[in-house]
């Protein structure tokens, strides 16, 4: 048995109030600059909608993800051959427009404009090449349904329910799908890069760019069927989110996570055979992926599992972190998290908490109990509307494994209602779904009151490699002789120690400055011509 770790999220959507605060630190931090002023690393999107880019689910139109042929996992895309014959003209990937003409306004007309009878306006102009144009669309079009039906048509999860539940569905249900790059276990970005720029850490599993590596080639653009990998169009390379690495290799979450106003988001350590990844993902039927996927992973308080993972080079304390992570207790031990789409077959590792409260107020419009447990079971086998949506989101379309989710979400509300009111506990409600009342009143505080080091289980850095290889332990995998690594081993996120210039001698570093270690003190070397005194 082959034990690796992987950095995993999971997202309470029963939390998420649609603030995108996330964006926008998000946005801050990783894609305030020229070349990425229409890229979203992290973007929330209203459901039903068409989402970011526009239709980015239609992988009959963009061709992201995995396909079985003949029993044998390829990209949707097509082999390599088809991928080279399109590396100049690939109309299987998002233009600007499915994205958003991003633009701001022209402020300086307010100021500047000639005395007249109207008042100036600030009308808008590109952010890519200064002109004039029309705002038409946006990452956030569908917010709170704000485009109306005409642009819900266009949802493809709603297509594929069909036309008989649309507007049933659209007055009794409506949630916000926060999303970043998955991270997946098999991602088909790095299978579709013809250069090889993407890859997949080793000791944390999270999907980067190599950005020396990079030609511009953007198959990983349509490769990836959550259209997550952007290109900026300054640089000529692709960017994608990094799962905020340095922060996490300093053991703290990402900015999404820390800043996230509604504490949905779970950062955790999980346990997986990579051997058994590439089964799991050619399974025939497209329903039986999400179970195929719960088999990859590993249980870390089973002795063998942590003896094997050490052995494979798995440091101590990132077994100790598996088992206390909440995101294998949602996804494995409670069985309350779902993985998003599934049917790409990419085996994704952001999953998500599927959203109840809509039930229970459609109970409360009727005059019943929202939180009464019979009542919350009945309306979950009542409201087949939103229950397909979520299935055709969550489990490849097969309800099963949501209403099991939200039946245990459900059964927790009224458990706890009665231990709130004082009410003796009634174990027959835990038993009905598989449950008992410890793991219950558990799942409870880890979903409603779990406190910051609950929420982020993130041990530090580790190299990814087994101990005794020749190579130095701990500390950031970057940071080997030469390496572009952030951090020293044992350093602070937020000040980096200086580091001395990497091999000077290297004709593709001479004349470059990183400025990401810089510990802010004093003149970067290299960033300003040596002063007289200097050179003296």
């Amino acid at each position: 048995m082959r034990v690796m770790a992987q950095i995993a999220m999971v997202m309470n959507l029963d939390k998420c109030i649609g603030c995108h605060t996330c964006s926008v630190t998000c946005k801050q931090t990783w894609t305030n600059r020229a070349g990425t002023e229409y890229a979203w690393f992290n973007n929330v999107e209203t459901r039903p909608g068409q989402g970011y880019p526009r239709g980015h689910e239609d992988q009959d139109r963009w061709k992201g993800g995995w396909t079985l042929r003949h029993g044998r996992l390829v990209p949707r895309g097509g082999g390599r051959i088809r991928r080279f014959a399109r590396l100049f003209a690939n109309p299987e990937m998002p233009s600007l427009d499915d994205y958003y003409q991003p633009w701001t306004y022209d402020y300086g007309n307010l100021t500047a404009a000639p005395l007249g009878d109207e008042p100036p306006t600030a009308p808008p102009r590109s952010l890519i090449d200064g002109e004039p144009t029309a705002v038409t669309w946006g990452p956030n079009w569908d917010d709170d349904l704000g485009g109306g039906p005409a642009g819900l048509a266009g949802d493809p999860v709603l297509r594929r329910i069909g036309d008989g539940v649309r507007l049933e569905y659209e007055r009794a249900f409506m949630f916000y799908l926060p999303r970043i790059c998955e991270h997946c276990l098999n991602p088909s970005c790095v299978a579709a890069c013809p250069s090889g720029a993407l890859y997949k850490r080793i000791e944390d599993g999270i999907v980067l760019v190599d950005q020396d590596r990079c030609r511009g080639w953007r198959m990983c653009v349509s490769g990836c069927p959550y259209k997550k990998v952007y290109f900026n169009h300054r640089t000529g390379k692709a960017e994608k989110c990094t799962l905020c690495y340095p922060r996490i290799e300093a053991g703290e979450p990402t900015v999404c996570s820390e800043t996230c106003v509604g504490r949905l988001r779970y950062l955790g350590v999980i346990l997986y055979d990579p051997d058994r990844v590439g089964r799991a993902a050619a399974v025939p039927d497209e329903k039986d992926l999400y179970p195929a996927q719960l088999g990859c992973f590993l249980d870390p308080h089973d002795p063998a599992v942590a003896a094997a993972a050490e052995a494979c080079g798995v440091p101590h304390d990132w077994v100790e972190a598996a088992r206390r992570s909440p995101v294998h207790a949602l996804i494995s031990r409670y069985r309350v998290a779902l993985p998003l789409h599934p049917e790409y077959r990419t085996m994704p590792m952001v999953w998500y908490v599927p959203p109840l409260s809509p039930i229970v107020d459609a109970l409360a419009d009727t005059g019943h109990d929202g939180e009464d447990a019979g009542n919350l079971f009945g309306a979950i086998e009542a409201l087949r509307i939103p229950v397909s949506y979520l299935a055709e989101l969550f489990t490849a379309g097969d309800p099963e494994p949501v209403e099991a989710a939200l039946r245990r979400l459900a059964a927790m509300r009224s458990h706890m209602r009665r231990v709130n009111l004082g009410e003796p506990r009634d174990p027959g409600i835990a038993e009905s779904v598989g449950m008992d009342v410890r793991g219950m009143e558990e799942m409870y505080r880890l979903l409603a009151l779990a406190k910051y080091d609950e929420r982020y289980v993130i041990p530090t850095a580790y190299d990814g490699r087994p101990a005794g290889d020749g190579f130095p332990s701990g500390g950031c995998s970057l940071d080997d002789p030469g390496g572009p690594g952030m951090l020293e081993p044992a350093a602070a996120f937020h000040v980096p120690p200086a580091r001395p210039p990497a091999r000077a001698a290297d004709d593709r570093l001479r004349g470059r400055v990183n400025l990401l270690n810089w510990n802010g003190r004093g003149r970067p070397a290299g960033l300003f011509p040596a002063r007289p005194e200097d050179q003296q």
